[in-house]
């Protein structure tokens, strides 16, 4: 086993540093750049899976048995390690799991009420970057940006002359699914464009002035963009499917920033193909890292590998979220960002 276990005086603050004389370990299931590793091994002792070499289950097991088990597990979004009923059966004395994502679709939040196991995110660090990313690709598609700008490396400006027409995007109507902490940033940002706004969600929000839909299919249909920008659950599953991509409409675009299973990949390749929407920015896809190699060779498309939430300073940002509710959790304090448990 080659666990990597720190810790440094910046945790002996922490309330159970004064009753054990150890710092406190957290088990680490996901990659972390060396800044982040650094920042976790001075105040807790980091017991760390990708640096171990060995099996998950083999991983577990190993760490549930050292001396003073992890009570606390850092997990990521994206399907590296899903903390469920198996996780936790593994790994028994954790009692919290601190997501570094938003979405929560690979954390069993039913599991961990049942367990008395207390869940936090990455609450709003990357709302702001992402929210940000989403109008910087719809602005992309419709303005032809990056397919003019091939445009003009490949030296077809000269030769074929000037490049199609976009669309401005000032005045569109834009629907919006998941009017949440990033579905709110997005509309403020398009408001500012002159856009007209309208969503759909669980519930209507009566603190927003903008027009609700009970559905996706309707908001589509009254709609020239459609952002998806709600979180992965079995009710959002394929919330944009053929369908509603035939609500959406000839000169309709998607944009997508929430999970890659939000959309059918396979309808929106086909109706993209078909002509039975205008175009596509997306940021996340089904079976990622892989991209359908239809939607790269379609020059109405946009496409990102999953880079919404990360700039210099989300990173930073999240790196001292992360420890704050770690260090929350060990004092007993509220976390910073709690999540709801069913």
């Amino acid at each position: 086993m080659r666990f990597q276990w720190c810790g440094g005086a910046a945790a002996m603050s922490l309330s159970t540093m004064a009753s054990s004389g150890n710092p406190p370990a957290v088990l680490l299931v996901r990659p972390v750049d060396p800044p982040f590793a650094v920042a976790l091994r001075e105040r807790f002792r980091v017991i760390d899976f990708l640096s171990s070499g060995q099996p998950l289950p083999a991983f577990l097991t190993a760490a549930a048995a050292v001396p003073d088990p992890p009570r606390a597990a850092v997990v990521m979004g994206g399907g590296l390690v899903r903390a469920d009923a198996a996780f936790l059966d593994a790994v028994p004395s954790v009692r919290c799991v601190v997501s570094t994502a938003a979405g929560l679709d690979h954390i069993d939040l039913a599991e961990c009420a049942r367990r008395g196991v207390v869940v936090a995110n990455s609450g709003k660090v990357y709302s702001s970057d992402v929210a940000d990313h989403a109008v910087g690709m719809l602005i992309d598609v419709m303005r032809r940006v990056s397919a003019a700008e091939r445009y003009v490396r490949r030296g077809l400006w000269p030769l074929q002359g000037d490049y199609p027409l976009g669309s401005k995007l000032s005045g569109k109507r834009i629907g919006i699914i998941g009017l949440g902490n990033i579905g709110s940033l997005i509309a403020k940002r398009l408001e500012a464009f002159g856009c007209v706004i309208s969503y759909t969600s669980r519930s209507p929000k009566n603190s927003v002035p903008f027009r609700y839909f009970a559905d996706a299919a309707a908001l589509a249909a009254d709609s020239d963009v459609l952002v998806v920008a709600c979180a992965l659950s079995r009710d959002t599953r394929h919330i944009v499917d053929g369908d509603v991509l035939d609500a959406l409409g000839r000169g309709g675009v998607l944009i997508n920033i929430g999970r890659g299973a939000n959309v059918d990949e396979a309808e929106l390749v086909k109706a993209l193909r078909e002509g039975r929407i205008a175009g596509a920015g997306l940021d996340v896809f089904e079976g990622e890292p892989k991209v359908p190699a239809e939607l790269l060779a379609m020059d109405n498309v946009v496409v990102t590998p999953h880079v919404a939430v990360w700039t210099a300073e989300s990173r930073r940002d999240l790196l001292e979220h992360t420890v704050a509710n770690l260090e929350a959790f060990f004092s007993g304090k509220p976390l910073l960002a709690p999540v709801m448990l069913p």
